[in-house]
């Protein structure tokens, strides 16, 4: 089951829409109204961004249609739709910046690059990873052709491209690219450089995914000082890094230092941002996640409800992100047998993203598996096998048949079928999920753990108790493995 979606790291830094740099020759007003709509932007104040920028494009656009400022407006105004989740305007408006600078005559514009970057990540956010994975390697390698090899513009695309493969589940090419990033940072800038730092903490999250918990621990504390010396230890990239360690402290099982860190990071956000941005609501969310993992449901649902009023507030209720909490708030009803009000949010939820993205996206096929285990829990004899083949099919087309998630789905159609004593279907079903999972995430993972041991158990269903012993055994020596550690600093 899905339980929530983690605060992305340091978006703000290396995985941004670019702000390309602005033109001046008599375009002061132009340059004012993009100035102070970029402000807005980054303090959450959406609307007013967006009318700023829209003020601006008119003065743009009395330098000619296109004149470079057309397409910085477009980019940054697409930039602002794409918060909101209103995709298809974003798209028309970089597809429209990309156009013009497309007709520069140089013959390796870099801006291209910037146009084609903002372009994937707008398909990222939507889903469509294989329509914004050939932008990104373009991005890059014109930026390569451009600026050379060694320039900040390639570490940048090659942290981006880096990012993509992570949410593909393509972690080696993940890993390949974020090392190449870092690698051409420590070069350009110097050693302990805020965006260095980031860097460190976006590898130090793709270690996190993989259960490389240990090899997690000393990026973070490297990213967090470095962060602090060069920012200050009240930015709002701490509070960044702060929050990723605290999960990585929560899946560890050190609450209360998961605790500390996490009421850190949300009191940085809120005195940088204001207790009503919508980063604010995630970390709130976070927050409130910390507390249901440990049974506090009490402490946590008045979190989850300000999460969402909050993203309701600011974003509008139709938005993504709002679909995000009301699904947080639905599996804490779930787990305290709340089933008509978790139903309820659920299909809400699912309704906002089906709106948003379609009837095929990784967060649909994350709902229908969340509905589905809601049914399965709160009736035995509901037939939730065809939400499990919907969800299942959905993610084997979005994100590829070997993808973690697909093994997510799969478990959860085994335990299906095994409840139902279709023990052999149910043996398939794990053993497939286990192999993506040894594939994908190593063979040391916790996760790994949980699928070894639900295969022991149908084994041991259908009298294969030798093979079963042996599963166990195994799933015991990955959690033998997985030794808590502490993200304290050391001297």
């Amino acid at each position: 089951m899905i339980k929530q979606r983690a605060v992305p790291i340091l978006a703000a830094i290396l995985s941004v829409t670019f702000f390309a740099e602005l033109v001046s020759a008599q375009s002061s007003s132009w340059d004012d109204l993009i100035d102070t709509g970029t402000k807005y932007y980054q303090q959450g104040r959406f609307p007013e961004a967006e009318k700023l920028y829209l003020e601006a494009l008119k003065k743009a656009e009395q330098f000619g249609n296109e004149d470079r400022r057309v397409a910085i407006t477009l980019s940054d105004l697409a930039g602002v739709y794409r918060v909101q989740g209103k995709y298809a305007e974003a798209e028309a408006l970089l597809i429209r910046a990309l156009d013009i600078d497309r007709k520069t005559p140089q013959p390796i514009d870099p801006n291209i690059a910037i146009d084609l970057n903002n372009l994937a990540m707008l398909y990222r956010s939507q889903g469509k990873y294989a329509l914004a994975e050939p932008l990104q390697q373009q991005a890059l390698a014109i930026h390569q052709k451009a600026l050379g090899p060694k320039d900040r513009s390639v570490a940048i695309d090659a942290n981006n491209l880096a990012g993509l493969y992570s949410e593909m589940g393509k972690y080696a090419e993940a890993e390949a690219l974020y090392q190449r990033g870092l690698v051409i940072l420590r070069e350009v800038l110097e050693p302990d450089d805020g965006e260095v730092a980031a860097a460190l903490a976006n590898l130090a999250l793709l270690y996190q995914r993989q259960g490389r918990y240990a090899e997690a621990e000393p990026l973070y504390l490297r990213s967090v000082a470095m962060m602090e010396k060069k920012c200050g230890p009240e930015h709002p990239n701490v509070g960044t890094v702060l929050s990723s360690m605290a999960i990585l402290c929560q899946i560890l099982g050190r609450y209360a230092e998961a605790e500390r860190l996490e009421r850190r990071a949300l009191s940085i956000y809120e005195k940088a941002l204001g207790p009503e941005h919508p980063d604010v609501a995630g970390l709130v969310s976070s927050l409130a996640g910390l507390y249901q993992t440990q049974g506090k449901y009490t402490e946590a649902e008045p979190l989850y409800r300000r999460s969402l009023e909050i993203m309701t507030k600011a974003l509008g209720p139709e938005h993504p992100d709002v679909a995000v909490s009301l699904n947080n708030l639905a599996i804490l009803y779930q787990r305290t047998n709340r089933y008509g009000e978790a139903e309820r949010l659920f299909r809400q939820s699912l309704s906002i993203n089906e709106k948003a993205f379609g009837l095929e996206h990784p967060y649909i096929a994350a709902a229908l598996d969340n509905l589905a285990g809601l049914k399965g829990a709160s009736d035995k004899h509901t037939n939730v096998e065809p939400l499990y083949r919907r969800a299942l099919a959905i993610r084997e087309k979005m994100l590829g048949p070997e993808h973690p998630e697909v093994a997510i789905t799969l478990n959860n159609l085994a335990v299906v079928y095994q409840t139902e004593g279709k023990q052999a279907e149910a043996e398939k079903l794990f053993r497939r999920s286990l192999a993506i999972l040894q594939k994908a995430l190593g063979p040391d993972h916790p996760d790994v753990a949980a699928s070894l041991h639900n295969l022991a158990t149908v084994c041991a269903g259908q009298g294969k108790h030798r093979e079963a012993a042996t599963l166990e055994e195994q799933a015991v020596a990955i959690r033998a493995k997985v030794t808590p550690v502490s993200l304290t600093k050391r001297d």
